[in-house]
């Protein structure tokens, strides 16, 4: 496919973008390259993953391209107001990932984490992980700990199912991101204990928390950071760098959905049937979820014995508040109650993640759609 032989010379031009240091090892294809089907390009498996054991077919970790570190983490993070952030670089449509822990409110820019994919932070004097993989589509929020110990975290330059593969910095064990488990090192099967994030547009995180802090372009890095860095990649549905297995055609490959994951499953929601706000709850796996959102965000939560029984529904208007219940409370699209006589009570956090559908339909096979 011809088409392929222009994208590659953007992924190189991006890969040494990322890069840090000499990029002496990097060999651009001859322009006449003819990838089909069967061979795409960035698909080659890094020789040294052959040396220890993997809990992932070692054939399908691939060498991302710009080697460890290459694409490089923020490990000191500056943050700007939400109005310093609309001056400098982001838009109303940019997509965010937010952070609520305790009084702690953050913003993590897409724009920003296309280029790093992984930020080490702080939140109340606890360490955090915040990462997006740009290839897949997928964020998640896990607390900064590697075999019991704080830990920050880095990109490997390996991937699977194109989905990115982070490195503790204690160990240097291998962490599946969307697999949510350590697939390589000493700390092999173990799993991240998560924090719960969200995604959405900027203009609907600052509606709901106006004084959130945003994470800067200040990053110590020169990044084009209003560029995008994969061209057509994620609204050409056909295009992808790197191979996925297995493939589900039920919906377009790029599509952003929402998912949740339970013991190995995942069920799907699409953004586009939760128009002018909606509020369900269902049981998944032998769980009870609530999940309630909008177009542009949506969250979940396990709903229990003391919440099993309450009656929920959709209720943003443009404040703090997300969703109320039949008792009167009010509830952030975190699932903390910030109004009525459950005030202060936290509902329990889904494992859930906002992912390109072919990601979720590749590590979790067969998901149900709603």
């Amino acid at each position: 496919m011809k088409k392929y032989t222009f994208y590659l010379g953007v992924l190189f031009l991006v890969l040494v973008a990322c890069g840090e240091g000499n990029n002496d090892d990097f060999e651009q294809a001859p322009a006449d390259t003819d990838y089909t089907d069967d061979t795409t390009p960035g698909d080659t498996t890094p020789g040294d993953t052959t040396s220890s054991t993997w809990l992932i077919p070692i054939s399908e970790v691939k060498d991302g391209g710009p080697g460890k570190d290459g694409i490089p983490s923020i490990d000191t993070p500056k943050f700007v107001s939400a109005s310093d952030a609309v001056l400098s670089f982001l838009k109303e449509t940019d997509l965010v990932v937010g952070v609520f822990d305790n009084g702690s409110v953050r913003a993590y820019p897409h724009p920003i984490l296309d280029w790093h994919e992984a930020v080490n932070d702080k939140l109340n004097g606890e360490p955090v992980l915040v990462s997006y993989c740009p290839l897949t589509g997928t964020a998640f929020g896990w607390k900064g700990i590697a075999g019991g110990n704080n830990s920050t975290f880095g990109v490997s330059g390996l991937l699977y199912n194109a989905n990115l593969i982070l490195y503790d910095r204690n160990t240097d064990s291998n962490w599946s991101q969307l697999g949510l488990t350590c697939v390589n090192g000493s700390l092999i099967g173990d799993v991240p204990e998560l924090i719960d994030v969200v995604e959405t547009n900027w203009g609907t995180w600052k509606t709901l928390y106006p004084n959130s802090e945003v994470l800067s372009s200040d990053t110590g890095f020169s990044r084009s950071y209003g560029n995008y860095p994969y061209g057509s990649y994620k609204t050409d549905h056909d295009f992808f760098i790197f191979s996925v297995s297995p493939r589900n055609s039920a919906l377009p490959n790029k599509e952003r959905v929402y998912a949740i994951i339970n013991d190995g499953k995942s069920k799907v929601y699409q953004f586009d049937k939760f128009q002018n706000g909606k509020s369900i709850i269902e049981s998944f796996n032998g769980t009870t979820y609530l999940i309630v959102g909008n177009e542009n965000l949506i969250n979940s939560f396990v709903l229990e014995s003391n919440t099993v029984d309450l009656n929920f529904e959709y209720d943003f208007n443009n404040s703090e508040t997300f969703f109320k219940d039949i008792e009167g409370n009010k509830w952030s699209v975190f699932g903390k109650a910030i109004e009525g006589p459950r005030k202060g009570q936290v509902l329990k956090a889904a494992t859930s993640v906002v992912s390109y559908w072919f990601a979720i339909a590749a590590f979790y096979p067969n998901p149900v759609i709603y």
